[in-house]
């Protein structure tokens, strides 16, 4: 064969290599395999699939199960995007600097294994860069608000991006270099709900964002087949396995209430509810008034910046049911008025008020209004029988309001979880179930994940801590209150001492004559 003829052949073959990316690593492209060693990168029909979407797509998101070789196959895609293209800037992004060089590792292995005559000279290649002489580089940074400023990045990588917790500010910083064209690919395995990802995610596969979904679960792999994923739960137990193979985002995360518990709830009592009031609608009502039912309305008011709500439940206290729920954000005194207002309609029920700072300025409304049955919490921070008489008695050692503390709050959450685990409560809302999902353990204290709230889930553990605890004790001092009442009742009358008049048991001598206090029953 002559020189000219090869030369031929080698342009046809560049040509080939140019136009389809798939065909270029199939062909050229070798790869380090954890098992065979150094093998032709062979793409299964899923990798071929996606690659078509990285070299058409603009901005994508894949969701994936692990081993499936999808940070491989980026790698690869920017090895092609830079030898084929002049002055493309590849930044590889990960949670730490060896996680991305990670990539940048695959990337100059298959480059270094290519024929010569597609190995384009380069001018800069060390462990975290490569610079070829067509100005085409490809870079390794751990993420952070810096690493995507001030450059014209032509593909943004982000490799487990689920895991980087400052990945919203380097997005943010990289969103001006990309508005030029460049791409972006958010690559990762879930890890629970709340996150950049998970929220990009979700905004994807409702056509909110500029993202393409991607997800693939463990069995797009042919070779895989149920006793594989058997052999992962063994390994890795069930809650990771679903985490790393079936893109499960609930079971991945660190929720406090269990999963199974949530999709019960979310798949058996969660509807919408029949009415809807207040002006934009955020009143929600399941059952009207019952007046031969108790009732409590528990309430969290608003910090009152524009990321937090007041939030209330209205809750039946026999069945344990939510009945109506209301998030939204009003001034305080407004809100008190609204508490007073939901509390008397449902049977002047036990008004609960969170009195942590903002919480005063509406127990004041309440209080202005003259609302009875208002709660009020031992000062003592001590659940008795005796410390709840002390509210009839007009005691100092009360204080108006619920109040939360370092003993009480973990309290509140073990009980919360208590009663979902059991499914002893009825919970309506797809709101409140909304916060559950993100409502996670963190540095071992339970709290809502960054960039969410949790106004709905304390007010409720709330309601289900006083159900099986204070209103115990309150049903106790209205016994001991009555059986004081009846022993009064032995030798006390209404009005002036009349034998033929009817005898008032709960009527007591004062030195304004009888005075009748069933009121407090």
């Amino acid at each position: 064969m002559s020189q000219q003829d090869i030369k031929q052949i080698v342009a046809q073959e560049y040509i080939k290599c140019a136009k389809d990316p798939a065909y270029f690593m199939k062909k050229y492209c070798y790869i380090q395999h954890p098992t065979r060693g150094r093998i032709l990168f062979n793409l299964y029909p899923f990798q071929e699939g996606v690659l078509h979407l990285f070299r058409d797509e603009k901005m994508l998101i894949t969701l994936k199960s692990r081993q499936l070789g999808i940070s491989t196959l980026a790698s690869a895609y920017a090895l092609w995007l830079m030898i084929f293209h002049k002055d493309k800037n590849v930044l590889a992004l990960a949670i730490t600097q060896a996680t991305a060089r990670n990539l940048v590792t695959k990337t100059i292995f298959m480059y270094e294994n290519l024929p010569k005559w597609l190995q384009l000279p380069f001018v800069e290649k060390n462990k975290l860069s490569m610079r070829l002489k067509n100005g085409s580089k490809i870079t390794a940074k751990s993420s952070n608000s810096d690493a995507a400023r001030s450059e014209a990045v032509s593909l943004l990588l982000i490799d487990e991006a689920a895991f980087i917790d400052n990945i919203e500010e380097t997005f943010t910083a990289a969103q001006q270099t990309l508005a030029t064209g460049g791409q972006c690919m958010a690559l990762s395995t879930p890890n629970g709900v709340g996150n950049w990802f998970h929220q990009t995610w979700e905004k994807a596969e409702a056509g909110e964002n500029g993202f393409v979904p991607i997800k693939l679960k463990w069995d797009v792999h042919p070779e895989r087949q149920q006793d594989w994923r058997d052999e992962q739960a063994r390994q890795l137990g069930e809650k990771m396995a679903a985490q790393e193979c079936d893109c499960d985002f609930l079971s991945s995360g660190d929720s406090v209430i269990e999963v199974e518990n949530m999709s019960f709830y979310e798949e058996t009592y969660v509807k919408d509810p029949t009415e809807r009031r207040g002006v934009d609608g955020n009143l929600w009502i399941w059952e009207q008034p019952d007046y031969s039912r108790d009732y409590i309305v528990v309430a969290d008011v608003a910090r009152g910046d524009s990321a937090d709500y007041s939030a209330f439940h209205v809750i039946d206290v026999e069945s344990v049911t939510q009945v109506a729920e209301y998030k939204g954000q009003m001034n305080t005194k407004d809100y008190g008025n609204m508490l007073v207002n939901i509390s008397t309609e449902y049977n002047d029920a036990l008004l609960v008020i969170e009195n942590a700072s903002i919480g005063w300025a509406t127990i004041d409304a309440v209080i202005e209004r003259g609302y009875r049955n208002l709660y009020q919490s031992p000062k003592s921070d001590q659940l008795t029988a005796e410390s709840y008489l002390k509210t009839y008695e007009g005691s100092s050692d009360m204080t108006p309001g619920f109040t939360m503390s370092m003993r009480t709050r973990p309290l509140i959450v073990n009980k919360f979880r208590e009663f979902v685990g059991d499914r002893s409560v009825t919970i309506r809302s797809r709101r409140l179930l909304e916060e559950m999902k993100v409502f996670v353990w963190k540095n071992g204290r339970p709290e809502a994940q960054i960039g969410y709230n949790d106004d709905l889930v304390m007010p409720f553990g709330i309601a289900m801590f006083l159900r099986d605890t204070s209103l115990k004790f309150q049903q106790q001092a209205h016994d001991m209150t009555r059986a004081t009442l009846g022993n009064m009742s032995k030798s006390t009358y209404i009005g002036a001492y009349n034998p033929n008049q009817v005898k008032n048991p709960y009527s007591i001598q004062t030195d304004k004559g009888m005075e009748d206090i069933s009121w407090i029953l």
